[in-house]
């Protein structure tokens, strides 16, 4: 063998020998790792079990959503709620990249849909339309399913406004007038369809010391018709039942029975600028039910605010007499527990009688 193919060989065994060293030192430092990794398992389970399911919850929670969503509109098709929840909806989905659909599932002073959302998967593919007072004012009045308290909610999206309205040939030019008269012999008489439209009243008369006498009617255009055919006396109605007739002359806004003047009406004052501390803001929110993954909410409430956002949704919520707002679901969450307490109050102080 020639010196030079001596040294080849010998390079060669060099070569093949530090191989299979640095092979062997992989081989002890996958093992130490696969040890250390069985350590830490072990005590890990030994002090404290991971549920099962959290390793599944996060990993729907990356790809929510992968299907289409259900939206439960707690009232009937057409009304206020149902066109703003349908307009949201549709801000929602270019968020989120799909689909959602809508269905009303009204019934129970609009805790019906509600209570069937809280039944359903906590997985974000159901989410409920909370009106605020199906929480803040219905439970003081009946009793209600105890599964509503099995939702978490997510955010709040828009307010219902409401304002006092009587005929354009009624006597009564402001709020002082109506009081006035509510303070004669005689009650005076308002047509309502809904418990938030009667507090309205019912309040005002327990701070002023009027009489007011509630006729009850099955809708908001029920009793729009009964104020311009003389049933009654006054309304509190939402804009959209009574803006025309407002717009053409037949009817008078006296004040708003929201926080904020009507935008359409800015010369009308609210009832607290006219001195009396009366009016409600009726919020709108989504809800789903308790044990839905928060990274699957926090997806919720982003797509809410980016919907709530867009100045068409806005445009659209403005037409409907509603006014477009954005709460998170913690802030949202909070308002409705300190709203249900001023609502108790108020029911009590207007001896409003549980409905049976």
């Amino acid at each position: 063998m020639t010196n030079s193919t001596r040294r080849h060989t010998n390079q060669q065994e060099l070569q093949v020998t530090q191989a299979m060293q640095q092979a062997r030192k992989r081989t002890r430092r996958h093992a130490a790792g696969i040890f250390l990794l069985g350590v830490c398992c072990a005590l890990v389970l030994g002090s404290t079990a991971v549920p099962s399911n959290v390793f599944a919850q996060a990993a729907s929670a990356a790809v929510y959503p992968d299907k289409s969503v259900t939206m439960v509109v707690n009232f009937g098709p057409g009304g206020v709620t149902d066109l703003m929840s349908r307009e949201l909806a549709r801000g929602m989905e270019t968020e989120l990249g799909k689909q959602i659909i809508v269905f009303n599932r009204p019934g129970a002073l609009g805790t019906l849909g509600p209570t069937y959302v809280a039944k359903q998967a906590p997985d974000g593919y159901t989410l409920a339309v909370v009106s605020a007072s199906g929480v803040t004012i219905t439970p003081h009045l009946m009793d209600v399913s105890d599964d509503l308290k099995d939702l978490q909610y997510v955010a709040g999206f828009g307010i219902n406004r409401y304002g006092l309205v009587v005929r354009a040939d009624s006597p009564y030019k402001t709020l002082d007038d109506l009081i006035a008269k509510s303070k004669g012999e005689k009650s005076v008489f308002f047509g309502s369809p809904s418990t938030p439209n009667s507090l309205i009243l019912f309040d005002l008369g327990a701070k002023s010391k009027g009489k007011f006498e509630l006729i009850a009617y099955k809708s908001g255009p029920d009793a729009t018709l009964a104020l311009m055919s003389g049933q009654v006396e006054v309304i509190a109605p939402n804009p959209p039942e009574v803006m025309g007739h407002i717009q053409t002359g037949s009817l008078r806004l006296l004040a708003s029975a929201s926080s904020e003047r009507w935008p359409e009406f800015p010369d009308v004052p609210t009832m607290k600028e006219s001195g009396f501390d009366v009016g409600i803001d009726s919020w709108v929110g989504i809800a789903v039910p308790k044990g839905t993954p928060q990274a699957v909410m926090d997806k919720i409430e982003k797509s809410i605010k980016t919907a709530v956002a867009d100045p068409e949704l806005q445009k659209s919520f403005l037409s409907l007499g509603a006014i477009p707002s954005f709460m998170p679901g913690r802030d949202y969450t909070v308002y409705l527990a300190n709203e249900s307490k001023t609502m108790a109050a108020k029911i009590a102080a207007a001896a409003i009688p549980r409905i049976k």
